[in-house]
């Protein structure tokens, strides 16, 4: 539900205000409350937090994890306030830093700047959002808190559309929509806390600590290795900044569609592997570690594999038919296909990193992520710098995918030399299976694609059908070549998904 609000604001906001300075502007600003996001909130903060917390209630009890969440949610709050107001204070460095390209358009670092300031305050919301998740979690309730993007694109979209009129720059009001989802989405699980007799209240007692102090500690080197992904964004954007007019919202639209099945598939699966797997470290069954990971990665290649055929197969009907129109021009149509085509490989790798670093932290090391994110690091940027001036921004797209191989690929390695092998003739043979099972979906998808002109606009009741009936069709395909090379793992993954416990 919230991959589809996600889908359905950018459309609107690619209908609206198209592909160019002020939709650079505001995804270039919108990159650092977004970046710390992930560094504070949904990063290093929960892979901090869950399995010291999961420790304590599983151990101690109630109470003292009870104690715990107050105790953060007191540091939290103080550090939160202080980032933010340096954030706001510092913006002009900031942007001046992340969009250097933007100086030679006269008015476009200013208005990121602005935009920036204004969505800051963004970061300290849904970093209390964050940890209040990671409670519910550990607690063994997902859906509620799953549930909190959507408020913010829904509060996106309602600002969009209803409030850019009372703006001297309608972009305005999708940074205010920004702020108000921020706070929408806290507000939503304040009743799911009281529900579950969870009363969340200020204690200064987390000086003294040594809970809170592990949980700091971390944190410290886990908001490089988690949020690592986002960092390559960041240099993707600002190398795009010096590219021409309109580069960094191809990347942006391309980056938006790429991220549909990663929130479906990769962070549900990851979400639910956290919890699990600090559970199983903490009563020593690292046996029951290695078969959640190899399970968890054979889910990940079993539904990321025919996800990268279909966003492949389908980018530029998918633009086309959704984005085409209004501000959304020919030439952005065609540019924010390539990008999502150069990004599609990387979704099979973004989601092994993620359950790697997941089970890095479960384990409580959080200092390997960091060195293979720094790696990660300076490969994204060589093979950016050298694909971007042959072939522009989807260079930059190609060398971020590049880079996701490679962390992929070291943090498995490394893994695997930690845990003991977990890689085994099981996790092979399902994959084998479904390969076949992807060529047969996409010859079908193309079939049907190829009974509509894509180039030209109209007939969209016919392009509906078409794009929606090669999609229903492709999956159709998928699963019965599934069923009929019994590949039972894709029954699991839908189960864990949905959260029956049978799955595990």
């Amino acid at each position: 539900m919230s991959r589809v609000a996600g889908l359905v604001r950018d459309v609107l906001v690619a209908r609206l205000f198209g592909a160019g300075l002020v939709t650079d502007a505001f995804f270039m600003a919108f990159t650092i409350p977004n970046l710390l996001r992930r560094f504070f909130a949904e990063g290093s903060l929960t892979a901090a937090f869950v399995p010291v917390f999961s420790d304590v209630y599983h151990s101690d009890g109630e109470g003292d994890a009870q104690r715990l969440a107050n105790r953060c949610l007191t540091a939290l709050s103080l550090v939160m306030v202080l980032i933010v107001c340096c954030g706001i204070i510092l913006s002009p460095l900031i942007t001046h830093f992340i969009g250097f390209g933007f100086a030679s358009v006269p008015g476009k670092l200013e208005l990121t700047d602005f935009l920036n300031r204004l969505m800051f305050p963004y970061i300290g919301l849904v970093s209390v959002l964050a940890l209040i998740t990671g409670i519910l979690n550990v607690r063994g309730h997902f859906f509620y808190p799953s549930l909190s993007p959507l408020f913010l694109n829904l509060c996106m979209i309602f600002s969009a559309l209803f409030l850019r009129s009372f703006f001297s720059l309608p972009v305005y009001a999708l940074a205010v929509g920004v702020l108000l989802g921020g706070f929408v989405q806290l507000m939503v699980q304040v009743p799911v806390l009281l529900r579950f007799r969870i009363y969340l209240k200020p204690d200064f007692g987390f000086r003294n600590d040594p809970k809170v102090k592990k949980i700091a500690k971390l944190m410290l080197p886990g908001i490089a290795g988690v949020a690592i992904y986002q960092i390559n964004i960041i240099a993707s954007r600002l190398m795009a900044s010096f590219l021409p007019e309109g580069a960094v919202s191809y990347l942006y639209y391309g980056q938006r569609l790429f991220e549909f099945p990663q929130g479906i598939f990769i962070v549900s699966l990851a979400q639910a592997v956290l919890p699990m797997m600090s559970k199983q470290v903490a009563q020593n069954h690292l046996e029951g570690v290695r078969d959640s990971l190899a399970f968890s990665l054979s889910l990940i290649t079993l539904f990321t594999l025919p996800a990268i055929t279909g966003l492949v197969l389908c980018a530029k009907p998918i633009y086309a038919l959704l984005f085409y129109g209004g501000a959304f021009d020919r030439i952005a149509l065609d540019n924010a296909a390539i990008a999502l085509i150069c990004y599609a490989p990387g979704l099979l790798f973004v989601g092994f990193s993620r359950i790697a670093a997941q089970t890095f932290y479960a384990l409580k090391d959080t200092k390997t992520p960091v060195v293979v994110s720094l790696g990660t690091l300076i490969v994204n940027i060589v093979a950016g710098l050298i694909l971007m001036n042959l072939y522009g921004f989807a260079g930059l797209a190609a060398g971020l995918t590049l880079s996701s191989i490679f962390n992929a690929v070291v943090l498995v390695f490394l893994l695997q030399k930690k845990t003991g092998p977990f890689i085994r003739t099981t996790f092979w043979l399902p994959i084998v299976k479904v390969v076949p099972a992807c060529i047969a979906m996409g010859f079908v998808v193309v079939e049907i694609l190829a009974m509509v002109d894509w180039q030209t606009s109209g007939r969209g009741f016919l392009k509906w059908c078409s794009l929606g009936g090669s999609v229903a069709a492709g999956i159709a395909v998928f699963l019965v070549c599934c069923h009929m090379l019994k590949v039972e793992e894709i029954h699991k993954g839908l189960a864990l998904i949905k959260g029956r416990r049978s799955a595990k």
